[in-house]
């Protein structure tokens, strides 16, 4: 059995925290990176109960330089000693990327969770702040993908950019056709992104000789993809998940070499 885990996921808005007990996601939050050290140490708090001893291994992975930095100062806080990944514990996944490539670590460890469950070819779909589709090969190497705007950033981008369009949040259209400005750029960010992911899937299937499974996370999946037919599943806590997997494996990798 691997040991417990504080898995944190830093992201460019959000910060989600889980605890893994028995290989089990028993407990998890989630916080807006906005929020300060008061609401992150309460939620770290509190998950953190949930992972058994008073050390717990704890394991960061981030595309957030100076929330990672605000998240390890309140892990120090509390009298923890958190892992990076990548830094100190690499992500499981096979890689065929250009030589200069630099990659989020939460797109591995995505394509790491989605890999370890499925054990073939795979897609992948995060939906937050910007929106990335990611190709696993059916030998579990992370190929890279397509990167856009999520769906916040379009909308953010079009009142930016423009002298009369609103503000607004994304969400869901009401109907097919705006009939008002504010639904019509709802209407026009949701079937862009969900006629990219078709495209993209397309293109995909090109690649690979065949149709993939596409697992989907992010805070905007569920309102952007459940109902999409090439969605298979949503993960919420996807990322996590790659977190736990990476840890386990660097657990057996060592138990190995011991051996």
């Amino acid at each position: 059995m691997t040991p417990p885990l504080l898995a944190i996921n830093i992201g460019s808005t959000r910060t989600g925290i889980g605890a893994f007990v028995e290989n089990k996601l028993t407990q998890s939050a989630v916080v807006t990176n906005d929020e300060g050290d008061d609401a992150l140490r309460q939620a770290l708090t509190t998950v953190k109960e949930a992972v058994v001893g008073d050390d717990p291994v704890t394991l960061i992975g981030s595309v957030n330089p100076p929330a990672a930095e605000a998240v390890e100062r309140v892990l120090t806080g509390l009298g923890l000693d958190p892992k990076r990944i990548e830094r100190d514990v690499p992500v499981p996944i096979g890689r065929q990327l250009d030589r200069e490539a630099i990659v989020g670590e939460d797109r591995l460890l995505n394509a790491a969770a989605a890999y370890d469950v499925l054990k073939q070819a795979c897609i992948v779909v995060d939906a937050g702040t910007a929106i990335t589709i990611d190709l696993v090969d059916g030998a579990g190497t992370f190929h890279g993908g397509v990167i856009a705007p999520g769906a916040g950033l379009m909308l953010a981008s079009l009142h930016e950019h423009t002298a009369t369009l609103p503000k607004i949040d994304a969400d869901r259209p009401v109907e097919p056709v705006g009939h008002n400005t504010a639904e019509a750029m709802r209407a026009g960010v949701y079937h862009a992104l969900r006629g990219m992911l078709r495209e993209t899937v397309e293109r995909f299937a090109e690649v690979l000789g065949s149709f993939a499974p596409v697992i989907a996370t992010g805070g905007d999946a569920p309102w952007l993809f459940e109902d999409h037919d090439l969605i298979d599943r949503i993960v919420p806590e996807l990322t996590l998940w790659g977190l736990f997997v990476t840890f386990r494996t660097a657990v057996e990798t060592d138990a190995d070499s011991n051996d």
